[in-house]
């Protein structure tokens, strides 16, 4: 039996379309660590004593050679950027370092420390080459909380970078790198942490206007030592639902969308919700995440993989640094896998979309839209 002309038209339509979104789907991985690179001590203070010092920072950066990420940002990198860079040296570009904490070179009125201000923010980026970085911005933050206590956030000078980067593929796309405020984690526990809080939540707010400031048709990732679990932190309130209901862009955190089933912990007032063990929780939550945003118009990306190295980040059976590296995969060129979006009667609101297997997936889907109401059926490519 002969296929329909119209029907043959359709398959081949639909192969070369299922063909063009394959090529132009390019993937690119990223990760995000805190290399803990606070100086073990400063004359005879001990500031970081079981930090990596030296040697440690030689094997982070060891490690990250061999992990291969085509991008990497770092928090606190300190002390200690010649033993964690040199390694990347010959594979990655890098940023600019603003340099270590310490008394060397500098005049620092030891009779008011309380007015002293280091002006590094420790933060460091590096990515592979080939890829272009076309503009970079250093932002600190306008709210910080503790200076001889809780975590001494106020004795650096923490913030944001914006980089804009050109991927291999020519595909544009900006990340921003940061460290937020932290706290005691005894004050956490007891719930005793909400200065620390009120800082992160200026921070967040901030960052999300920076965003929305700049926000064109290009892609956003916020990677970074964030210092923040949903449990605790209104991140879901105060930046991901105030950028999505702008209607100019939608927010998604990686670990939310492939590791926690989309689902979005709940808050719990003023305490950590469970019992945290190397900065991960019973959840499967860390302080570090990955963030993106997908502007309404222009090119989306998606997470495909997200991962927490928990086994090869370890020398004599304890964890490198601060924090256990988490990395990302996304793909760009497409915000979801194609799909079909079924109109019934002509309510867009009852609609629904599944991808070709039958399988309910999001509203971010680009494929073919089937439009059926009481006159007439026909179909269009949603992009």
């Amino acid at each position: 039996m002969k296929m329909p002309r119209l029907w043959m038209l359709a398959a081949i339509w639909l192969t070369g379309l299922m063909a063009g979104y394959a090529q132009e789907a390019e993937t690119f991985s990223i990760a995000t660590l805190n290399v803990d690179g606070l100086p073990q001590k400063i004359l005879v203070a001990k500031v970081n004593p079981d930090g990596p010092g030296g040697g440690g920072s030689v094997r982070i950066g060891r490690y990250l050679q061999k992990r291969g990420y085509d991008m990497v940002f770092m928090q606190e990198d300190f002390n200690y950027h010649e033993e964690l860079t040199v390694p990347l040296e010959d594979d990655y570009q890098m940023d600019s370092w603003t340099g270590d904490v310490g008394v060397d070179g500098r005049q620092i009125d030891f009779l008011h420390l309380q007015n002293h201000r280091f002006e590094c923010d420790g933060l460091m980026g590096a990515w592979k080459n080939g890829i272009t970085l076309t503009s970079t911005s250093r932002t600190p933050w306008t709210a910080n909380f503790g200076k001889f206590s809780h975590a001494l956030d106020e004795i650096v000078t923490k913030g944001f970078r914006r980089y804009e980067f050109t991927l291999t593929d020519g595909q544009q796309i900006v990340v921003y790198n940061m460290h937020m405020d932290a706290g005691d984690t005894a004050d956490e526990r007891e719930g005793k942490d909400s200065l620390d809080r009120d800082a992160r939540l200026k921070q967040w707010n901030q960052l999300r206007d920076d965003i929305l400031t700049r926000l064109d048709t290009r892609p956003v990732i916020v990677v970074g030592d964030l210092n923040s679990y949903y449990c605790r932190d209104q991140i879901k309130s105060n930046f991901i639902d105030e950028i999505d209901a702008t209607g100019r862009a939608k927010v998604y955190d990686a670990w939310v969308e492939l590791q926690n089933g989309e689902k979005y912990p709940d808050p719990v007032d003023g305490i950590v919700c469970c019992e945290a063990k190397g900065n991960i929780l019973e959840s499967g939550e860390v302080l570090d995440k990955v963030l993106y945003i997908n502007p309404t118009s222009g090119t989306g990306i998606h997470a495909v993989n997200y991962k927490i190295d928990t086994t090869d980040y370890q020398h004599d059976g304890k964890m490198l640094g601060d924090h256990y590296p988490v990395s990302v995969t996304f793909q760009i060129g497409s915000r979801k896998q194609t799909g079909i979006h079924e109109i019934e009667n002509g309510k867009s609101s009852d609609s629904k979309w599944f991808n070709l297997n039958g399988q309910r997936i999001d509203d971010n889907a680009r494929g073919i839209v089937i439009e059926r109401n009481g006159e007439k059926t026909h179909k269009r490519i949603v992009k």
